[in-house]
């Protein structure tokens, strides 16, 4: 259900369908009652919020308050700060000791696949900086970079301003937005004819499109990769959030790590994470790391030059990348309290996106594809509309920020095949009630698609 076209001419009284199915969406949801049980929850932690805190201000660590996990770590990091203070320079690619944590983080994460802290970079803006060892914007034929459609908009601005050509692939929105060798090989093929194309973007976790990639599709696109020798950049920063049925995230560095040795020894990945998304969800520390894998010693030299031509990663942002690759472990003060939290996020989460799909299945005209992974949902918008000198899903965006305060993004924005329409929306609301926020949202959602088109 919910895949059919609407007419915009069909009188909004004569929707029976439409009626139905929001009065099944209040019983579902109205009724509810918040999930967890603290009264004002937040993605954020307890244990990261004290041990910044701390870093801080120090004097806080005479607080007999604080867990003494927490009076440790802050303490332990501290000692790695030049005059033991936050404001100090780091080396350029990150605090040695965080790295290593990383790299430990990494091999726990890939069932022992070894990582070296040499391959490890720390930055707030890694992409870009791989992009500029990779684009050479002054060549004379220019530089192209596979990316899926639809992808998030930050990556395609970052692409232009290091002057490379865009070479689209779709993925395949009826299978689970899957990724399609076959689709690929086409824009390949395609890209050729003007540019030279180099690199392969991969958002595994997708953003905006909620899918996750088997661990079969992803041996097909390293393969694929080997055989056109193209570079693969694995963006994989929703890894930590995902939750379908059956579901398992899996590396590309596990993946290319337990292929033939001619494969696994030649391919060159650069793989990102960051403390911005998954469990921890601090967009505005701005910390993230970069891994290298097979790239030749000269070229990583190289790339450590770049990284060292700008100034260190924010210390805060470094900070919360070692807690959010180290967290409390079982015994420790903290772990009670720090898994309670994670699991209340995984609950908010299995709930809501299970709910958001059983109410756009009961919709005429709205269709969702399984979400299996990170914070977003990208229902498709069925229009019957002509043509319009702006696209119908900003306009229905536009209108439904002017009538009722709630913020979608529309799917032009990310890229989408002809004639089809989205929107993007985050199905986690860290906010008081979030069940009934939800509701709220869905049913301005359904009644202003109906009411404008």
């Amino acid at each position: 259900g919910g895949s059919s076209t609407l007419d915009a001419s069909e009188p909004i009284s004569k929707s029976a369908n439409f009626k139905n199915s929001l009065a099944t969406l209040e019983d579902h949801f109205l009724m509810g009652t918040p999930v967890g049980d603290r009264n004002n929850w937040s993605i954020s932690n307890y244990f990261y919020l004290q041990v910044l805190a701390a870093c801080f201000y120090p004097a806080l660590l005479e607080d007999d308050s604080l867990p003494l996990d927490v009076k440790q770590r802050a303490e332990s990091l501290l000692r790695e700060c030049d005059g033991g203070s936050v404001g100090s320079y780091t080396d350029s690619s990150g605090i040695t000791k965080i790295k290593h944590c990383v790299s430990q983080f990494i091999t726990r994460r890939d069932g022992g696949v070894p990582s070296s802290p040499d391959n490890i970079f720390i930055k707030s803006g890694s992409q870009t900086i791989m992009l500029k060892l990779l684009i050479h914007s002054k060549d004379s034929c220019q530089t192209g970079v596979l990316i899926p459609v639809p992808t998030y908009a930050s990556f395609i601005i970052a692409l232009e301003e290091q002057g490379a050509a865009i070479i689209p692939y779709h993925l395949c929105e009826e299978q689970g937005w899957t990724l399609q060798v076959e689709e690929l090989r086409k824009a390949l093929h395609t890209g050729r004819k003007t540019c030279n194309p180099v690199a392969l973007y991969i958002c595994n976790p997708g953003n905006p499109t909620g899918h996750i990639q088997s661990r079969k599709s992803i041996e097909e696109v390293i393969r694929f990769a080997a055989e056109e020798r193209l570079f693969i950049l694995a963006d994989e920063v929703y890894q930590s959030c995902v939750y379908g049925d059956d579901t398992e995230f899996y590396s590309y560095k596990k993946v290319l790590s337990e292929m033939g040795s001619t494969i696994c020894s030649t391919v060159e990945l650069a793989s990102f994470n960051s403390v911005s998304k998954g469990f921890m969800g601090e967009c505005g520390l701005r910390g993230g790391y970069m891994e290298l894998v097979n790239l030749d010693p000269a070229v990583k030299e190289y790339a450590s030059r770049l990284f060292s031509a700008r100034s260190c990663p924010p210390v805060v942002g470094q900070i919360a990348l070692d807690l959010m690759a180290d967290p409390p472990k079982p015994g420790d003060p903290s772990f009670p309290t720090f898994s309670e939290e994670v699991q209340a996020i995984k609950n908010t989460i299995c709930k809501n996106t299970g709910r958001i799909q059983e109410v756009f299945a009961e919709l005429p005209g709205i269709s969702c594809q399984p979400l299996k992974a990170g914070f977003f949902v990208f229902p498709c918008l069925h229009f019957s509309l002509k043509k319009r000198q702006m696209e119908p899903d900003m306009l229905y965006c536009l209108r439904l920020l002017e009538e009722t305060g709630l913020h979608v993004r529309p799917g032009c924005e990310y890229g989408q095949r002809k004639d089809s329409h989205h929107i993007r929306f985050v199905h986690l609301l860290p906010v008081i009630s979030p069940v009934q926020k939800l509701s709220i949202m869905l049913l301005d959602i359904a009644n202003w698609y109906l009411l404008s088109y």
